[in-house]
């Protein structure tokens, strides 16, 4: 069992790396331009705005929007010149089936997150449905590349430690836009970095190795944005920033409450 794992994990971290050094050859000679289909679940949907009038009268907990207007920039430019390019020689390179399994296998490892943070959620409906994706995904769906746990009706959760730690009344706290990762909060930014370290320890008990898990995170950030339409500076706002701001502000809310 351990030669099939450790076969497995070479493998794997041989086509990470590969696909990596290609798509970063590639994008140097391409400009930014996103193809395919929308994004599965998009980061900003019409159906989440809010009638303008609470846009105007609603406040926000926001006393370090200088530093988060400074981020929000940074992350544009980060975005563009560099993501975004990134991700288009990604998909340049990539079939699209082959794009389609690295965004199931990545969800597949989500669906460990979701179920951890539904036991401490006490979301037992959740619980059992997210393991069973995962028990499913797994093994008929070969490691995840195949989303079989769809096929046969299991629906898909997302949680994460931010809604755990709001599940059990801890406020949002000060608004936090995150390098890269873009808006957040300061109990949100906390329940990220309690997200990665889990996932750490699960890489850990794979046996991977320092090199093999930053290329699988990595390719899992470059999956992430090639299947979020939202793009900086294209919302036709005048005021970015603050719609942006007040619709993460409510999805997260939506998020804690369903």
């Amino acid at each position: 069992m351990s030669r099939i794992m450790t076969y497995m994990n070479s493998a794997l971290t041989r086509l990470i790396v590969t696909l990596l050094v290609m798509f970063s050859v590639t994008a140097c000679s391409t400009t930014p331009k996103i193809e395919g289909d929308v994004a599965d679940t998009a980061y900003f949907e019409s159906a989440n705005l809010v009638d303008q009038e609470k846009f105007e009268t609603e406040q926000v907990y926001d006393p370090w929007e200088g530093f988060n207007r400074s981020m929000y920039r940074f992350n544009y430019r980060f975005d563009r010149y560099v993501f975004l390019p990134v991700v288009d020689g990604y998909q340049y390179i990539t079939p699209d089936i082959m794009q389609d399994g690295i965004h199931n296998f990545f969800n597949n490892i989500g669906d460990i997150r979701t179920f951890i943070n539904s036991v401490l959620q006490l979301e037992f409906t959740k619980s059992y449905q997210s393991a069973g994706r995962f028990v499913t995904n797994t093994t008929v769906g070969l490691l995840g590349f195949i989303d079989a746990a769809t096929y046969f009706g299991i629906p898909r959760h997302k949680e994460d430690f931010g809604q755990t730690l709001g599940y059990w009344g801890v406020g949002a706290g000060p608004y936090l836009v995150l390098p890269v990762l873009g808006p957040s909060s300061a109990r949100d930014g906390v329940g990220t970095g309690v997200d990665m370290v889990v996932m750490s320890a699960l890489y850990d008990e794979l046996n991977m190795k320092s090199e093999e898990e930053l290329a699988l995170m990595l390719l899992n950030g470059i999956d992430t944005r090639a299947n979020t339409s939202f793009r900086y500076y294209e919302t036709g706002a005048p005021f970015e920033y603050e719609l942006v701001r007040k619709l993460w502000l409510a999805k997260r809310k939506l998020d804690i409450e369903k």
